[in-house]
């Protein structure tokens, strides 16, 4: 009996383990990704790029839920859940496409230090529309998360103005959607899990993305073709990094789902600073002591508004 429950045990273990690095290949893998193409391979097209991953999403989604069931398939109730859902979309749009511009102009490593500092715009965001206060503690632990990134910008031997601005508005985005999720989705009736909410999120967020690439990245088919004769292994990244983008969303759930969110949270704080040190081995971009110890003392604002918010709750 009890070597049947150590068996079965260890390959719960060796389960999660497995989910853990998919979750840490699939999001390091993407942001990577991102930042070869856009700056290193010259295909400076983040619309078209972010169209491609959302594209992924709606496919990979439906295949999963309706022919894979990995997760029932929750339908849309209504037109006013469906609007809700589309309002969601259009900002997760807006969040991801700005991270990928801002990817042409900044380091991963200055990206993810700004990135990092998404709990001050969710407490910001959490106050505003819906007037949730925390303890005056857990405000408190917010003061060195946007510290360090005054810090690390000042300390950034590749600061980029307009990549920064773009930077900072993709992290407010997603924030914003965050909150926005739980006020708009908040009845039981319209609740869905991220999976479902994926499936319909992805098409939409592609209907407004094709014409939005055609019209502001004109010349993007022309490169796109030319790129993939330049470089033959263009097309085939360009494919990974789409399939890496919804594995990112698959593994969030099921690493939330086999775990816990604090699990996800604490994983999400050490993702930063391994996607850190990675691109900086991989690109070669400069860093200095300053701009370290920046991105060091927002992680652990991040770390210590994590856990004041669970504490204090």
């Amino acid at each position: 009996m009890s070597s049947s429950s150590s068996s079965s045990s260890k390959k719960e273990a060796i389960f999660i383990g497995s989910l853990i690095i998919l979750w840490y290949s699939s999001n390091i893998g993407v942001l990577l990704l991102n930042k070869l193409l856009l700056s290193n391979y010259g295909f400076g097209f983040p619309i078209f790029l972010t169209m491609c991953h959302m594209t992924a999403c709606a496919v990979l989604s439906y295949i999963s839920i309706v022919f894979l069931k990995i997760v029932p398939l929750q339908r849309i109730k209504s037109r006013s859940q469906f609007l809700k859902i589309a309002t969601l979309s259009l900002v997760f749009c807006g969040s991801v496409v700005g991270g990928n511009i801002s990817l042409r102009y900044l380091p991963v490593s200055f990206n993810q230090a700004v990135g990092a500092t998404t709990p001050f715009f969710t407490a910001l965001f959490a106050y505003l529309m819906t007037f949730k206060r925390e303890a005056w503690i857990t405000y408190t632990c917010l003061v060195p998360v946007v510290g360090g990134v005054v810090i690390a910008s000042g300390g950034e031997p590749s600061f980029h103005l307009y990549g920064f601005i773009m930077c900072i508005s993709a992290t407010a985005a997603r924030a914003f959607k965050s909150v926005l999720q739980g006020i708009l989705l908040s009845s039981e009736g319209e609740k869905l899990n991220s999976m479902n909410l994926m499936l319909y999120m992805s098409p939409i967020a592609v209907a407004a993305l094709v014409p939005a690439a055609l019209i502001m990245e004109p010349t993007v088919v022309d490169v796109f073709i030319s790129l993939g004769m330049e470089h033959r292994f263009m097309w085939l990244l360009l494919l990974i990094n789409s399939a890496m983008a919804y594995s990112a969303n698959l593994s969030n759930f099921l690493v939330t789902k086999h775990t816990s969110a604090l699990t996800l949270q604490v994983l999400g704080n050490a993702k930063g600073a391994v996607a850190v040190v990675i691109s900086i081995l991989l690109f070669r971009n400069p860093v200095t002591i300053m701009g370290i110890g920046g991105y060091t003392i927002t992680v652990l604002g991040v770390v210590a508004y994590g856990e004041a918010k669970r504490r204090f709750k």
